[in-house]
């Protein structure tokens, strides 16, 4: 297997779009390369509601946002073709040393394939959908059992021709302020996040308010985090019961500078729980219909998942954990 163009200043555009918590987990490779090669400059190509993510990376030149899951429902709509169009040129913009596919999808390649660059990615042992291997000019094998973190690190080594990481992995987010419209927690916040995309991923809510009760007897104001009507609508229950904070709604960006300046981070396995590990916050992960073991809560900070497949954790498991992070 051949490696990438050796020179520092080249270009590499990473493929990764979906979903938050696979983006989040896709952040240390960058850091990886930029380790390597100081003056390589990284662009980004993400489903839209997640560009704001890759861009809190300072390594990150430019991120490159589509709406492949709105636009595939209208496909022949002028305004579809329109935006298709204007995708297609912005990647077609720069030529790249290599086109690094993470997500290992049918779709990514089809995106992947009309950047300018050699495509790459998992070999046909690796990759979640077999035929995507068929459209690599290069590809590595990763074991299957590993991290998602670890195996987007992998993966990247290889194509790139470097050693193995051996150090742990460095997201290299930087907080943002809220922006004019966000909103600002208190420096004692600790944010619980009870959103799941399927109810299978819910954890009761009862136990939730017993968690925001602990929080605040240790001194942190708990504010429960939402993104829809439904998630607002638990939010001030849960809140009711504790005396938390609902904030108003927050895109990805003000989020991000809410959990980035948690003092304690208690969620469910969704996108924000792995955002706010990211940053370094102290997070336990609640599984619920997941097994956590290549997915789990992983970052800087202390981190403990607990539960899985239809193992829906106790409270006194969760609360367990929260008072070790909190003794620290």
């Amino acid at each position: 297997m051949s490696t990438a163009a050796e020179p520092d200043r080249g270009r590499i555009l990473i493929v990764k779009t979906t979903s938050m918590g696979d983006v989040v987990h896709a952040l240390p490779a960058v850091t990886d390369l930029l380790r390597n090669r100081p003056g390589l400059a990284v662009d980004w190509l993400v489903e839209a509601p997640f560009a704001a993510i890759p861009l809190l990376h300072p390594g990150v030149r430019r991120v490159i946002p589509i709406a492949w899951r709105k636009w595939r429902r209208s496909l022949f709509a002028p305004a579809t073709r329109a935006a298709l169009g204007a995708a297609r040129a912005e990647l077609r913009r720069d030529r790249y040393d290599l086109v690094i596919d993470l997500q290992g999808l049918l779709k990514s390649v089809m995106w992947g394939l009309q950047a300018r660059g050699p495509l790459a990615g998992y070999d046909r042992h690796s990759v979640r959908e077999p035929l995507a291997a068929l459209a690599y000019r290069r590809t590595a094998r990763v074991p299957r059992e590993l991290h998602a973190v670890a195996r987007c690190r992998s993966l990247v080594a290889q194509l790139m021709g470097d050693a193995l990481p051996a150090t742990p992995p460095d997201f290299g987010l930087v907080v943002p302020a809220p922006s004019a419209r966000g909103w600002a927690a208190p420096d004692n916040a600790a944010a619980l996040v009870p959103c799941a995309s399927r109810p299978e991923k819910l954890w009761p809510e009862d136990r939730w308010i017993a968690v925001g009760l602990r929080l605040r007897k240790a001194g942190l104001q708990p504010v429960v985090v939402w993104g829809s009507e439904d998630e607002r609508r638990r939010a001030e229950r849960i809140a009711d019961g504790c005396g938390a904070l609902v904030p108003p709604f927050l895109g990805v960006a003000d989020m991000a500078a809410v959990l980035g300046r948690a003092r304690q981070i208690v969620g469910l396995d969704t996108g924000f729980s792995h955002l706010g590990a990211a940053f370094g916050a102290p997070t336990v992960g609640i599984y619920c219909d997941h097994e956590p073991g290549l997915a789990g809560i992983t970052g800087p900070g202390p981190v403990a998942s607990v539960g899985g497949r239809r193992q829906v954790p106790t409270l006194d498991a969760v609360l367990q954990l929260l008072e070790r992070h909190l003794a620290t």
